[in-house]
């Protein structure tokens, strides 16, 4: 079962005559929702508030079939963020201050159940205190035994300490077996290189594997042997809300039905089964993408 530790919050999205629509939403609770969908147990750990927004998040993971016993339940707000779309790409502003996943501290923990094989992290918790802490020390706790993918999913505007947020990553990097960033995190982490060359600098903090993503430019995977690339899926865009975040469930979820989502397993990977993770990765986006907001598919869509 792959753990999924990150942030969930409701989407204010534009419905196009000057109001907004709630969609669940949250860069790791989109790919905890892909994941279940993609018929992949998985298991979620964030705190989920009592207000109505929350109940309005819990629904999604039942249907998918998450997890949420290691949910805590808060009498905080949810976090909310709304959404402005600028010819098609997603932009956010973040009311987050004193949320329930936003407290979320390292005390309040627990002990993984032993049926956990994985975890992914990242997402905006990891930015503020105490959440990206109590994510950090999750991450630092568990990543000798676990195989961990972070994708931080930078968003510069909510990040108010860029070296205290530069410090953490240089921390949390070399602990992930596979590290995904998209065009936009490479530029804010090496705004002097090419992407690809910033990927590569990743690669030599420590994890196994690095995915660069870059929307129409498909995914390319830097690890021990020759890059791997899988081209985008073309299709009509309706928005960009959850492509990432569906990218990364459709690459776990490869790896877990391949058998290699594990330590010894990456450590052995071959380029087929890492271009197979890849190519499911950007299956899974192309249908994220080709419907409003973030909205993955089922296994069924994909045939799988």
């Amino acid at each position: 079962m792959i753990l999924c530790a990150g942030e969930s919050l409701i989407d204010m999205v534009p419905d196009g005559v000057g109001a907004f629509l709630p969609l669940p939403g949250g860069a790791v609770y989109n790919t905890t929702v892909a994941l279940g969908r993609l018929g992949c147990p998985t298991a979620y750990l964030w705190p989920i508030s009592r207000d109505p927004f929350g109940e309005q998040l819990l629904r999604p993971l039942a249907e998918a079939g998450i997890n949420t016993d290691l949910c805590p339940r808060t009498d905080r707000l949810t976090t909310l963020a709304f959404v402005t779309l600028i010819g098609g790409e997603a932009r956010y502003s973040f009311y987050d201050e004193g949320s329930a996943g936003r407290m979320l501290s390292a005390t309040d923990l627990p002990p993984l159940p032993g049926d956990v094989t994985a975890l992914f992290a990242g997402g905006i918790s990891l930015v503020p205190d105490p959440c990206g802490a109590a994510v950090e020390a999750l991450i630092e706790r568990e990543h000798h035994r676990l195989p961990v993918m972070l994708d931080p999913n930078i968003r510069p505007f909510f990040i108010t300490d860029p070296a205290a947020y530069r410090a953490r990553l240089n921390r949390l990097l070399p602990m992930a077996d596979i590290v995904k960033l998209s065009a936009d995190d490479l530029d804010w982490l090496f705004p002097d290189l090419p992407a690809a060359d910033a990927a590569r600098q990743v690669l030599k903090m420590g994890p196994r594997i690095v995915l660069q993503t870059g929307g129409e430019a498909g995914a390319h995977a830097h690890w021990q042997g020759t890059p791997v690339a899988a081209p985008a899926v073309q299709v009509q865009v309706a928005d960009t809300i959850g492509a990432g975040d569906t990218f990364n469930a459709g690459v776990l979820a490869s790896l877990s039905q391949q058998g290699v989502l594990s330590k010894q397993g990456l450590a052995a990977l071959t380029p087929d089964q890492l271009l197979t993770a890849l190519s499911l990765g950007a299956r899974a986006a192309a249908v994220t993408v080709s419907r409003a907001g973030a909205n993955p598919p089922w296994a069924r869509e994909l045939d799988l």
